[in-house]
Order: C-alpha cells, then structure tokens, then sequence
C-alpha cells in the first residue's frame, strides 16, 4: 500500500508538472514517460499512457486559436486532418508492433531527439522562417511531410510541435498564428486517434493514466495562469535540463 501511495504521488506529480509546462512551453512528455517506466509500466505501455495523460490539453489549445480556423478553406483543414488522422493510427501501429525490447532501446535514443529538437527550436523556427523565399519551393512538400511528422506523433509524441511549426513556416505559411492553429488542430487529431488505437490494443494503464490526465489537466489550468509570471527562457532551460537528464538515466540503465 505505501509502494500505491508513493507511486501515485509521483505519477501526479510527474502528470501536474507536464501539464504546467506543456501549457508554458512543451516538454510534458520527458516527465511522463520516464515516470511511468520508474513505477514500473512496460515501455510500450508507458508511452501509450503518456500519450493519453497529456492528450486532454491539445482540446483546449485548439479551441484558443478557433477564430484562425474558421478564417482558412475548409477543404484544406479536412484534407490536413485526414492527413493527421492517417499518420497518427500509422504511428500507433508501428508502436504497437515494436518488439518490446526494442523500443526500451531506443526510449533514451528519442528522449534525447526530442529534447535537442526542443532546445533547437527558436533556432529551427527562425531557420524556416517564411521571409526566407525557400519557403515557396517547398510548398509541395508540405502534406508529405505533414504525414511523416504525424507518423512520429503517433509513435513517440515528444518535440511533435516543433517539428509541425517548422514545416508550416519552411513551406510558406507567413503567419504565426494561423500555423500554431493548424499545429494545434493537426496534435488533436492525430493524438486522440492514436490514444484510441492504444484503447483498442489494451495498451493503456488506465489506473495510472486517468489520474494522470486529472493531474495533467489541473497543471495546464495552473500553467495558463503562471505563464505570464513565469521567464519562458527559465522554464525552457528546466526542460532542456530534465530532457538531458532523463536521456542519461535511461541510458545508464541500459549499460
């Protein structure tokens, strides 16, 4: 009983504080995950259940940009939900089909991606800014690599948003917040699809992953509010510092 108590205690702790920086500045999962996997979680399962925990939060955050959406062609928002939706299952399933000893693996291999993914993101943002006329060459890759990036979505959510920002600015999408509504709306999608083919699979921890998505969801609340008071910067280098952390636990851990 104390083990329960003590895991609970810090799955929703682990669940309240992604939530407070996924609401911030991303980087929930390089809580998450290892949190689960510590409480013992098979890897597999403890990224499905991670997917599920931070899943609530990409609602909010699309609804907040519902003005740009209804301003842009409604075919093109299905077709890039479409494209999502395809990409997201497709990851699941390839997740879902990993041997188990593989992904354990290659877990500390994508905590690192996406933790120097996210540090490089002002960078990688700036890199693909539309000003840059290479950006209208590469319109045409814009659905093509939508669904590669919604592929890794589904399978391994971490730096997913990054990854979307730089491909609407790198193929010509000028304006900031209508490419953070399509970011938002494109995570929505291919998460919940994802998490439902998780839900199908069995591979949900459902005891640790509702009390994770409470907690996650009062830690968005609490991350709205503190994200006017909080330096972006100071709370960017607290997920660079975790996300390094974490990749070089995970690493041990193998050796």
């Amino acid at each position: 009983m104390p083990d329960l108590w003590a895991n609970s205690l810090l799955l929703a702790s682990a669940a309240f504080a992604a939530g407070v920086l996924n609401a911030i500045a991303g980087g929930g999962s390089f809580l998450t995950l290892p949190a689960l996997i510590f409480v013992g979680i098979p890897p597999i399962m403890a990224n499905a259940t991670s997917a599920l925990a931070v899943s609530p939060g990409y609602l909010g955050s699309t609804l907040g940009f519902k003005p740009e959406l209804r301003a842009m062609p409604p075919t093109r928002l299905k077709r890039e939900m479409l494209i999502s939706a395809v990409g997201g299952v497709t990851g699941a399933l390839l997740l879902l089909v990993t041997p188990a000893k593989v992904f354990a693996s290659v877990v500390p291999w994508l905590l690192l991606f996406a933790t120097v993914l996210f540090a490089a993101g002002p960078l990688i943002a700036q890199r693909a800014s539309p000003v840059n006329p290479a950006g209208t060459h590469l319109t045409r890759w814009r659905e093509p690599g939508l669904l590669l990036a919604c592929v890794y979505g589904g399978y391994f959510n971490g730096g997913l948003g990054i990854l979307l920002m730089a491909l609407y600015s790198a193929t010509g999408e000028s304006r900031i917040h209508s490419a953070n509504a399509l970011k938002n709306l494109n995570s929505l999608v291919l998460s919940w699809l994802s998490v439902a083919a998780f839900v199908l699979a069995g591979a949900i921890a459902w005891r640790e992953g509702v009390l994770m998505m409470v907690a996650a969801a009062i830690g968005g609340f609490f991350g709205a509010r503190w994200s006017k008071q909080l330096p972006v910067k100071w709370v960017r280098m607290g997920v660079i510092v975790t996300g390094l952390v974490m990749s070089a636990v995970f690493f041990a851990r193998q050796s």
